[in-house]
Formats: C-alpha cells, structure tokens, sequence
C-alpha cells in the first residue's frame, strides 16, 4: 500500500521510524538520532523493553574492549573460527564479518556515548570449548547495574522482569548470581549488604517495592531508555505495526495504530524492524517449527506476536531459519506463565527424564541443546513434557522456580506459598516409586536410572553424557557437596520432588533475511530499498547455533547500530 492512499488518516512523518523498543530497537534509534535523523520509536505493548528487559541484560562480543582488562586475549581471527565452526557455513561470511567488526565498535559507541555499560564475566565460558577460537570467559559482557530513578516518570512504564528479587527486594546482575553459587561468604555478605541500602532508601520504598538498583536486562533496557530521553526521542507506546509502505518500490512508511486509532507515518530515510521474532504465536509456530510446540511454552514477551515478520512477508521479504528458536527448557507456573530455567538444571542433586524413566541429555549442557535432546528423544519415547527429579538434599539447598521458592533450609515445604502447592506444579513423595506414580513415569525405569546415576556422581564422571565434563557444565553448580563433579551428587535422601519440563525457548531466531548491512532482501535476494531489520525479527547471524550466553542481545544491537549508520552513508 502507499503512503498517498491513506491520507485521510492521522498522518506524521520522520526520517527513521523504529518499530520495537528492545535493546535492539533503542540502540538503533540511539544511533539513528546521533547521525541527526528525526527518530520515532513505536512500541505495541503499553510497556517499553520488550524480551530484552526480561531477560539476562549479557551481550557476546567476541575482541571486545573489556577483555584485556579481564586478562584474557582475543582476535577477530579466532572469533571468526569459533562462529565458523559453531554455524557450520549456514550463515554468509561476509555477515559473520559485520558483526566481528561492528559489535566490538557497537559497544564502545554507547559506553562512550549513553548510559549503558558492562562489565566482563570472566568465568561465563563460551558454550563449546571443543571448537577452535573458543574462550573461557569475557566474551559475555553483563549489563551494569543502573538507577531507576534516572527513568524519572518513565520507571513504571518497563517490562518487568522474569526472574523475582531475592526476597522480592534484592536484585542481582548475573556476575552477583554466580558468585552467590560459589561463595557461602559472599552469598550472606550480599545479602545484608542489599538488605541495608534497600532498607536505608526511603524514598524508593515509599514509593513502592521495586528496588532502585536495576539489574540484567532492566539495566540494558532502563539504561538505553535514559539515553533515549536525554535525546528526546519520543517513544510511543500502544503503537502496533499494521503494515509497510512501499512508493516506486521503496519502503516510506508504516501504518500503524496507535491506541486502537490507525495513523500514518512515512519516513524519509528509512524503517528499522525491531519488533522482536514469534515466539508466542502459536500458528507461526506451528507452521514452521517441529511439533509438538506452543507458543505457551516461550519465555518471550506476550507481545512477541511476529508483526515485522508478517509486515515484511506481505511486501516479497524471504524469510530463513524459521524453523529456530533460542530454546530453553521451560516450566510452567501454577497460573500458567512459562519461565525458562537456565540455572537449576545443572545444580547437582537433579537430572530429567523421559516417560520412560531413563536420561536423554546431559542437563548442564547449554540450554539450546537440552531442549533440542528433548525433540530429539521424544522421536523414540515421549519427552515432551519431561521429568525434571530432585531429592531432599536438593531442595534443601537450591531454589525452585527460578528462586520464587526458596531453599527448603530458609523455607521449609510447610512454609511454601499457597499457589505452589497445586497439584502438578511440583510432585512430591517419600520414595522415588512413589513420585513415578505421581507423575506417570516408569518406575522401574526411573529407578534403574538413578541408580545408575548414582554411581556417576560417587565417581564423578558421567559415563552417558559426560555432565559436569567442561567449564561451561560448571558455571552454575556447587562444588560444597564433597563429590568430585561440581553438577553430580547421588539422588538419594527423601522426599523426593518432581516438575513438569517443556521444550522452551527466550524467543524465535527466523525471520527476515538481511544481509551484512541489515538491509531486508526480497525472495530474489535483492535489497529492499528503505527497509532494515534486526534481532528476532531477522533470521539470526548466529544460524542454528547458541555460541554463548548474549547470543540473543549482541546480534540485535549490534545490527540495529548498524542499520542506523547505513542509512547515514557511514559504512
């Protein structure tokens, strides 16, 4: 449709129109402004942030700058050798080339430029350390901690986050979490520490509950929204994308609405798509992506519908990789919300399995490849959803739910909130033969299993798939429990617990295909003129791969900052 056929709309025109307010969407319109151009960034939802402020707030930057300051050396060369060997020749070198030499610059311009920064997470290794260009740590760059009174008005208005406030008052960057993990010194230290500065800021707590110091993707998306007021770059909210504009071929605009109003806006440079992938589409998903799948299983923001995708579709864009997402195991709370569960499944003391009774993947794996295990093994025996097992020493001391219970030893089962103790949220029995009654698992399978499994946490070596054997097995895990592999311990003292285990993900990974410069191709893999994209709403630079924790984020941003210097002429 053209920009002249709706003229008796609402009508308003900019240089760069922005659709998406993740991190991906605001570094774009941050760039954008900075080069001069009339920004807008529209938003569908009535909250700004989008996944990116639900989520972990790291971004993966291979040879970034902070990396000699953590000790560890890196090289676009080994960088390139890691993504080669990670996306096995399914993504164009001359796209892996862009974001090895834009992502490093991407992330100096807003350190020096905005409000957002990072710090180094030295031990957060790289997800595969058997490839060549692998590192041990500092290519995942956790978001600074950030004040939310900097967000003035605008503080009620983020996306919160997935994960709760230990004590629902005490947040904690993803470094902070891990050494919480590590250190029962440091982890009663911190606490007190955030407990007194919560507890000394009146005003904040006058205010209301949420602590002032944001934290992971709150941080990045509060940090980027700040920047984005300090250059007065209007941000509108309930503003959904109903189609593109084409004029002579060449994308001008967008229409919208906005506040169920429909409006008009052309752009006289460009489109950015940011809008994020279709992770809680249920048709889309079922379309393209191996069943069974649901959009009710995705940790992606509800808002995560695939607008951009469709928008760009209707006007000849080629999709790719639409068959992927970011997976993650996944569980359900008792109202239904899905929550991935990233660190749980590594702490010793658990493992998941099939129908059957019997382990289908390495736990501590990263989370990509747990979830693909699971497609994988439901093949041959139902695994969808799986059993996630745990016993009473686990439950004594590690959190369920992604904190929201804590350990047995701080709250007690009896202690428990109301709405987790509904049937089929989390089983519990005195004996393993039990609990597989409870949760229709074979039980004499589960029990030869465990058995099994035993043995591998008194020697230390998983014999079937070698968990715990790697650096990145070892991030989240606990090495107090005096058994040889930080991520085994014998599942052995009663009660026994059990949870339901779905093949998740943080959001889809296909899309519109762009090339190095961002620009969206049609199905002839031409360029269309005016028209950029990045993040979930593209199909992913990362290909069918997970290289690291930030995989998500640092492609988006990164892809954003440079579409914004393409459309100034700056590359």
């Amino acid at each position: 449709m053209t920009a002249d056929s709706q003229s008796s709309e609402n009508m308003h025109s900019v240089d760069v129109i922005v659709v998406g307010s993740g991190a991906g969407g605001m570094t774009a319109a941050i760039t954008a402004a900075d080069q001069g151009f009339d920004t807008l960034l529209i938003e569908a939802s009535d909250q700004f942030g989008g996944t990116s402020a639900m989520s972990g707030g790291v971004v993966w930057v291979p040879a970034n700058h902070l990396m000699p300051k953590a000790g560890i050396s890196d090289s676009y060369e080994e960088g390139m050798a890691y993504l080669k060997a990670t996306t096995k020749g399914e993504v164009p070198e001359e796209k892996l080339h862009a974001y090895l030499t834009y992502a490093p610059a991407m992330l100096r311009y807003l350190e020096q430029n905005t409000h957002t920064a990072f710090n180094a997470a030295v031990e957060y290794s790289d997800y595969y350390p058997d490839l060549p260009g692998y590192k041990p740590g500092a290519r995942s760059l956790d978001s600074k901690p950030f004040s939310r009174r900097k967000l003035k008005e605008n503080d009620e208005d983020i996306r919160l986050p997935s994960t709760r406030p230990l004590f629902n008052r005490i947040s904690m960057t993803a470094i902070e979490a891990h050494e919480m993990l590590k250190s029962e010194r440091f982890r009663n230290f911190f606490i007190l520490w955030r407990l007194l500065i919560h507890f000394l800021d009146i005003p904040m707590r006058i205010k209301g509950k949420r602590d002032n110091r944001m934290v992971l993707g709150q941080a990045l998306a509060g940090s980027l929204r700040a920047s984005m007021m300090d250059r007065n770059i209007p941000l509108w909210l309930n503003t959904r994308l109903q189609e593109l504009l084409l004029e002579d071929g060449r994308v001008c605009g967008i229409r919208a609405s906005k506040n169920g109003q429909p409006v008009t806006i052309t752009a006289r440079k460009g489109v950015i798509l940011a809008s994020g992938g279709f992770g809680r589409n249920t048709e889309m998903r079922q379309k393209y992506q191996k069943h069974p799948i649901s959009g009710d299983w995705s940790s992606a923001n509800p808002h995560d519908l695939g607008d951009s995708i469709s928008a760009g579709e209707k006007i000849g864009a080629q999709l790719e990789f639409m068959h992927c997402a970011w997976w993650s195991p996944s569980f359900l709370l008792p109202k239904g919300e899905p929550e991935s569960l990233i660190i749980g499944k590594s702490m010793p003391g658990c493992i998941f399995v099939n129908k059957a009774g019997e382990r289908f993947t390495n736990e501590a794996a990263p989370y990509e490849d747990v979830v693909k295990g699971q497609y994988a093994a439901n093949d041959s025996s139902p695994a969808i959803p799986c059993y996630m097992i745990m016993d009473g020493r686990y439950r004594e001391e590690y959190a369920l739910a992604n904190g929201r219970i804590y350990p047995a030893k701080i709250m007690p089962d009896e202690k428990m909130p109301d709405e987790y103790k509904k049937p089929g949220f989390i089983f519990k029995a005195d004996t393993l033969d039990e609990l597989a009654q409870q949760m229709d698992v074979d039980a004499a399978g589960l029990a030869t299993t465990i058995k099994r499994f035993n043995g591998f946490a008194e020697s230390g070596v998983d014999e079937d798939f070698n968990r715990g054997g790697n650096a990145q097995d070892c991030y989240y895990s606990d090495a107090t429990t005096g058994y040889p592999n930080p991520t085994l311990a014998p599942i052995q003292r009663p009660p026994f617990y059990g949870m339901l285990i779905w093949p998740g993900d943080l959001g889809t990974k296909g899309g519109l295909k762009t090339d190095h410069r961002g620009r969206v191709l049609d199905t002839g893999d031409n360029i269309i003129e005016g028209l950029y994209a990045t993040g979930n709403t593209t199909g992913s630079v990362m290909g069918n791969s997970y290289p690291g924790a930030g995989s998500t984020l640092g492609p988006s941003m990164t892809f954003g900052y440079i579409a914004a210097l393409d459309l100034a002429g700056k590359l």
